[in-house]
């Protein structure tokens, strides 16, 4: 009886034994476990600190950007009415003339050839909330939005600048052709064929006026849109012409190049008289 006692004593004890180490296993994973919830809840206050001081530093970004951008459009703004300002005090020297109106600015730009006036364009500028053409008499045929495209953003004075002497040239080369027509039909077969532009003159002409036939075949080529002289001249003799004119039609080609082109008739006129 002692010895089953003592057997029954044992495995109690190991019974117990075994017990307690489980619950010391279990009290050690409890306590791993807090750790780790500790650890992580350590973390997720980090985390949210940093989202929390992320948000604050964006919106300071983006308040100063709107700042930045509210300023640089003011600032763009004034630097374009005191851009059309300075204009308007120096445009009367160049024959571009401007007043300001309740929209922005309307410029009139006066064309002239040798000290003769001849037409008046109008340009009326916007400038808010950018600077952009409301109304305009310019001619199709001038490459006004190109113009616009290249100046009008950046410098208005360029930009009525660059559009004065594509004016100014087409009054000239119009001028020209209009003053052969006028005073010197008797010399030119025909009418006069020129292009919208007139940038392009072709026609049969005679020097002396005793002469019956028109001898002469000339084309003017005007490549350069801000220049009224012609960059291309090409005086060719008809099949029917003597061949002692060939020489005359290289000196009229020269005479073309240099000279407008009613002047170059004058002189033919001046040389027959004398």
């Amino acid at each position: 009886g002692v010895f089953a006692h003592l057997e029954r004593l044992e495995a109690q004890a190991r019974e117990i034994a075994v017990k307690e180490e489980k619950m010391k296993q279990e009290e050690e994973k409890q306590a791993r476990l807090k750790a780790r919830v500790r650890e992580l809840r350590l973390q997720r206050d980090m985390l949210l600190a940093k989202v929390r001081l992320q948000k604050k530093v964006r919106l300071r970004e983006e308040r100063a950007m709107s700042d930045l951008a509210k300023s640089s459009a003011r600032a763009v703004l004034e630097w374009k009415i005191k851009n059309v300002k300075g204009v308007l005090q120096v445009s009367y020297l160049t024959g571009i003339s401007g007043k300001q109106t309740k929209q922005g600015v309307c410029f009139c730009i006066s064309t002239a050839y040798e000290s003769t006036y001849l037409d008046t364009y109008y340009v009326h500028l916007l400038v808010k909330p950018e600077v952009q053409i409301h109304q305009h008499s310019v001619p199709t045929f001038i490459p006004l939005e190109e113009i616009a495209k290249k100046y009008l953003q950046t410098d208005i004075r360029r930009f009525l600048s660059v559009l004065s002497d594509h004016l100014n040239a087409y009054a000239g080369r119009k001028y020209q052709a209009d003053q052969l027509q006028e005073h010197f039909s008797d010399q030119i077969e025909g009418t006069l064929q020129r292009n919208s532009l007139c940038n392009l003159l072709v026609f049969n002409y005679k020097v002396s006026s005793k002469s019956k036939t028109f001898p002469f075949k000339v084309r003017l080529l005007y490549g350069d849109l801000c220049c009224s002289l012609p960059t291309e001249v090409n005086v060719s003799c008809t099949s029917d012409a003597p061949a002692s004119l060939a020489e005359m039609a290289a000196a009229h080609s020269d005479l073309f190049s240099r000279v407008a082109l009613h002047k170059a008739f004058r002189s033919f006129s001046s040389a027959e008289e004398s």
